[in-house]
């Protein structure tokens, strides 16, 4: 029987997510507006830095990968990239989002470097946070219910970032004083994220070893990976998910910026208190708790009719709903929210599963090839995951370029048309394509079953 894990290492494992959740929806809705809005950059230059940076992040990824599958400490092989890498995390995130007094040329060269340092420390403690819920326990279906555990946490640290974003630059910074705004709200977020980092490591503990305890060797790790097809599969499908989430999580912030005039300041009540939140965070933290909704129903329906199955029907409904949202015009509020609740259930269901699913290919490949390279497994899908998020909001700054975009002024028609097309079928084709690639994956439950026996067989005869 393998251990349980407790709810507290699952809560401390949604720790990690909570955290570098966080950064990853602001920077993913709000970073492109604010190097547009408050540095100072055009677009075009904006989203050819996202491909540029990003696209050495994504091959930055294996790099840390590889080096994780051969850490060996007292605390494991993954664990100890979160205590290293906590306070780093925090002070490179704050320095993204500090406007320097250079020239435009300057600038540029500071946001390239600033940004770069980000993604690969963002790299280097995601990943091994990632490679973690491979290694916490050799069961499947417990893997799966821990990945749900993440993802919820991850959620919630994004509603959380979502819904204070906006009212502590607004505090900190006032209508006049952006600049300064956002560099003190960025040194709260990194305060919370150092923490709930070192919650994680202090909260887990790494329980699977390799069967084979060889020296692991680089040319073999690379070469069990390149022919791992249900991994490829993954990797293609994660690819489009993420670029038909980053477009619509880039042009949102835009579309209630340019495109919508009638919609007003809302006032919720909690806890015997009154909390306004903006028309944009009110659709983008509504977002994010349909999300929650949508990682929670994930887990027993993927147990009732397989991941596979649910992987594919949620992201064909997000197709679907994606599409109707171009035909929802741009007074109708009650929609547009109506639209964003369905389409984040059912597009964020995925997430949980294709991480659980990575996990699964990490089983298929030491029962295939008889050795285990989780590190290296997870930070691959780790750098598809990057590469779908550099290709959509590369795509983002490149169509609001090409739609005429200018920054803090009246948009034409013309370029409103083109951020609620970025907000519909763009995204809805990406998503369509993620479809096709989900059909071919052939790890099914009958067969992750028989692969797991197999495995804890050959463990138990090693032992």
């Amino acid at each position: 029987m393998h251990e349980k894990l407790s709810f507290k290492e699952k809560v401390g494992y949604g720790f990690g997510d909570f955290a570098s959740s966080m950064f990853w929806k602001i920077f993913g809705m709000y970073l492109l507006i604010f190097y547009t809005d408050v540095f100072g950059l055009a677009p075009t230059v904006v989203g050819t830095m996202f491909l540029v940076t990003r696209i050495w992040d994504s091959f930055f990824d294996p790099i840390i990968g590889i080096i994780a599958d051969r850490t060996k400490t007292r605390w494991g092989k993954f664990r100890p990239f979160l205590l290293w890498t906590a306070f780093p995390f925090a002070v490179i995130g704050v320095l993204t989002f500090y406007v320097p007094d250079f020239d435009m040329k300057g600038k540029i060269i500071y946001a390239y470097v600033t940004y770069s340092l980000m993604m690969m420390v963002y790299s280097a403690i995601n990943v091994p946070y990632a490679s973690l819920l491979g290694v916490i326990s050799p069961d499947s279906k417990e893997r799966t219910t821990l990945s749900s555990y993440r993802m919820v946490f991850a959620f919630a640290g994004s509603v959380f970032a979502l819904w204070l974003v906006e009212p502590l630059v607004m505090h900190f910074g006032g209508s006049m004083n952006a600049k300064d705004g956002w560099l003190y709200t960025i040194i709260v977020f990194g305060a919370i994220t150092t923490a709930l980092f070192l919650g994680c490591f202090f909260l887990t503990k790494e329980r699977v070893q390799p069967i084979n305890e060889e020296k692991p060797v680089l040319k073999n790790d690379l070469n069990d990976l390149w022919k791992n097809r249900p991994w490829w599969i993954l990797l293609g499908a994660g690819v489009f998910a993420l670029i038909f989430s980053s477009i619509r999580d880039g042009a949102a912030v835009y579309y209630f910026k340019y495109c919508i005039t009638n919609a007003q300041d809302f006032t919720i009540n909690m806890f015997g208190q009154s909390f306004k939140m903006t028309p944009t965070s009110f659709y983008l933290v509504l977002g994010q708790a349909a999300a929650i909704i949508g990682v929670v129903i994930a887990t027993p329906i993927s147990k009732r009719i397989g991941k596979k199955l649910t992987f594919m029907g949620a992201m064909a409904l997000a197709a679907i709903f994606s599409v109707g949202f171009h035909f929802v015009g741009n007074d109708n509020l009650f929609a547009i929210y109506a639209l964003q609740v369905v389409i984040s259930i059912t597009l964020n269901s995925i997430f949980p599963l294709i991480w659980a699913m990575y996990a699964d290919t990490a089983d298929y490949s030491e029962w295939k090839q008889g050795r285990r390279a989780t590190g290296l497994i997870f930070s691959a899908s780790s750098m598809s995951q990057k590469f779908g998020w550099t290709i959509g909001g590369s795509a983002t700054g490149w169509l609001l370029g090409y739609f005429g975009f200018q920054a803090n002024v009246l948009q034409s028609v013309y370029t409103q048309n083109g951020i609620q097309l970025m907000l519909s079928f763009l995204p809805a084709i990406a998503g369509a394509l993620s479809v096709v690639f989900i059909i071919f994956y052939p790890l099914s439950e009958n067969k992750l079953q028989a692969i797991e026996a197999e495995l804890a067989q050959k463990r138990k005869n090693e032992i």
